[in-house]
């Protein structure tokens, strides 16, 4: 099967970025709503209904939700374009929809996702929030678990850019996690089904981006969502869509997310796990906090007036501004930056350190600088004076 064409043939064209809001998806929901298939089934804090769309006859029940964390939409619209595969008239939409039967919240926190938030408008976490069930989308989403009653869960997210495979100087472009159910991490039948689909879209995944599948860290803690659907006994599979080189607003991620989908349900539908893959699951590098968005080089910088050469490293906030997300570049590192990557690097050769007030970088001030004659702004070389 051709993935890349079959993305292009399904990718919802009306929805791209990162800002991704009710307002946006709701009318592709409607689209989609040709059979009642679209419900919904709670309310946020904010009296925002949150939706389910459910469609398949098939006896494998699947569970999907997205944007648990409102500024987390690179999933959203991966899963929106799988829905629009699944509501096509391709053989494989037919497959799987005689196989499956998926009921899947596209956005869960519609108040934090408004706000450009990690957390609803309670500011609560809600994968922190499983078992005391404190907030309406966290019990929006126990009550669809309890009635459902899935096989298998896909619990979608963004990863930030931070993240790299190990130490190999790769962006962790997408992690996968079958969490843990207890203390010990072991690892009992529910949990080795998870670990065995993971491997089989690893195996996948490695023929598109190869050495950018990374393995989501496995402490248990109950208060998750993936924790607790695992320790419950069903099958709970973690997607962290991350960076791609030069893809800050995740197209191509996306691309990746869908892939993974297609996968799983094609791997599931064909019975395709084999007794363990756990070793394979192994296999698959750990994340690790490696990566800067600007990493800077070989700096000369005035230090009480000495001169000596040094690191710097910026990172992007994002940052929601008259309703658009800006990409603002801040110095967050200053000093010795071994084993750690840039998604921009940039060696300057002993260039001397120059701001509009300073001679050296400062924490938390924006990155625009001038190194000898080259100007940066936003922590991007613009030109050479």
């Amino acid at each position: 099967m051709d993935l890349e064409q079959l993305f292009g043939q399904y990718k919802e064209q009306s929805i791209e970025g990162r800002y991704i809001t009710l307002d946006k998806i709701y009318p592709i929901l409607e689209k989609l709503n040709t059979n009642n298939q679209l419900e919904i089934i709670g309310k946020s804090v904010l009296d925002i209904p949150i939706y389910k769309f459910q469609i398949g006859t098939g006896k494998i029940k699947i569970l999907l939700w997205s944007q648990m964390h409102g500024n987390e939409s690179t999933t959203t619209k991966a899963l929106f374009d799988f829905l629009n595969l699944l509501s096509g008239d391709s053989e494989l939409a037919k497959t799987l929809l005689k196989a499956f039967t998926f009921y899947a919240i596209p956005m869960l926190n519609p108040d934090g996702a408004k706000l450009y938030t990690r957390a609803n408008a309670n500011e609560v976490d809600l994968n922190r929030d499983s078992q005391d069930l404190t907030q309406p989308e966290s019990r929006v989403l126990r009550e669809a678990f309890e009635c459902f009653k899935p096989d298998f869960c896909f619990n979608l997210h963004d990863q930030r850019t931070i993240f790299g495979v190990a130490s190999t100087g790769k962006p962790a472009t997408l992690s996968f996690l079958a969490p843990a159910y207890n203390d010990e991490r072991e690892v009992n039948e529910t949990r080795l089904k998870a670990i065995n689909l993971i491997a089989g879209i690893n195996d996948v995944l490695q023929n598109y981006i190869p050495g950018q599948v990374g393995r989501f860290d496995d402490g248990f803690n109950i208060n998750c969502i993936g924790d607790t659907f695992q320790f419950l006994g069903v099958p709970t599979v973690l997607f962290e869509a991350g960076h791609f080189q030069n893809d800050y607003w995740r197209e191509e991620t996306r691309k990746y997310v869908f892939m993974a989908l297609v996968s799983s349900f094609e791997i599931l539908s064909e019975n395709d796990i084999v007794d363990s893959r756990f070793d394979n699951y192994l296999s698959i590098p750990q994340n690790k906090v490696v990566f800067y968005d600007f990493l800077y080089k070989n700096i000369k910088i005035n230090y009480d007036g000495i001169e000596i050469i040094t690191n710097f490293a910026a990172q992007y906030k994002e940052e929601l501004i008259d309703g658009q997300i800006c990409f603002n570049a801040y110095v967050v590192h200053i000093s010795e930056l071994e084993n750690y990557y840039g998604h921009f690097e940039y060696d300057a050769k002993g260039a001397i350190y120059q701001d509009e007030n300073e001679n050296s970088p400062k924490l938390n001030q924006k990155a625009n600088f001038y190194l000898n004659d080259k100007k940066f702004v936003n922590g991007v070389l613009v030109q050479s004076l």
